[in-house]
């Protein structure tokens, strides 16, 4: 709080090589936009809620503890859940780790190259497993970028049902990246008959929200039938090729 208090008081640049006062200043207006946008239906994180200020707070020491990062969009799913399930210091401490892992700091810092790797990886278990979508959504220029940007920045939270997103974070927990990956492949094979019947704008509002009547068994056992196994190479491998 005496960082913070300190960003409105100095116009210096921080010493830690990040952010200027108007950066800092951008994330915590950002923050305080964001926060009301999130799980608005449990109106446990909004201004007056129990847990607005919390909330507030762990992605405030976010923002001090990695100036050069700052608040990304997206974080304050991430730390609801967190907030949900833990006390509000090894929420942070969750949340900082969690935010430090190499496929979370490529999206979260927007390192395009990593990205686009990532997204190649995707791309390849993606035409392996649903080789009919994956033709339905080339021919509609439909990329990954599209979906997978607010799925991974979110780690689904956003997207999916807040219950079964978090059977999704037990298996990222238990799994790592790869789980992400594999979710999303779950999610288009569950959804594969529908979103073949659809055009370009339909399908990227579609993956966007997906039905909140999604019930975690029928998402676990679309996973269960994804293989993340292409030419005897398993995602570890395919990933780490493409990202030397």
């Amino acid at each position: 709080k005496e960082k913070w208090r300190s960003y409105s008081e100095t116009s210096s640049v921080n010493d830690n090589g990040g952010a200027s006062l108007a950066d800092r200043e951008s994330s915590l207006d950002l923050i305080k936009l964001d926060i009301s946008r999130t799980f608005p239906s449990l109106f446990i994180f909004q201004k007056g809620g129990p847990y607005h200020d919390l909330l507030h707070s762990v992605l405030g020491a976010y923002t001090c503890y990695r100036p050069d990062i700052g608040y990304v969009q997206g974080m304050s799913f991430i730390a609801a859940v967190l907030i949900l399930n833990l006390e509000e210091a090894e929420a942070f401490i969750t949340f900082a780790n969690l935010l430090n892992k190499p496929c979370q700091m490529a999206f979260f810092r927007v390192d395009h190259e990593l990205m686009l790797k990532y997204f190649s990886a995707f791309e390849i278990f993606f035409e392996e497993n649903l080789p009919r979508l994956f033709s339905h959504f080339q021919t509609n220029n439909l990329t990954p970028d599209l979906y997978l940007i607010d799925w991974i920045f979110t780690l689904y939270s956003k997207s999916l049902p807040l219950d079964v997103a978090c059977r999704v974070w037990d298996v990222f927990c238990r799994d790592g990246e790869e789980s992400l990956f594999r979710t999303g492949l779950g999610i288009l094979r569950l959804f594969e008959d529908v979103l073949l019947q659809m055009d370009f704008i339909h399908i990227a509002q579609f993956l966007t929200r997906l039905p909140e009547d999604l019930q975690s068994h029928t998402l676990f056992n679309a996973m269960a039938n994804t293989h993340m196994i292409s030419r005897n190479r398993r995602w570890a491998q395919v990933s780490s090729g493409l990202l030397e």
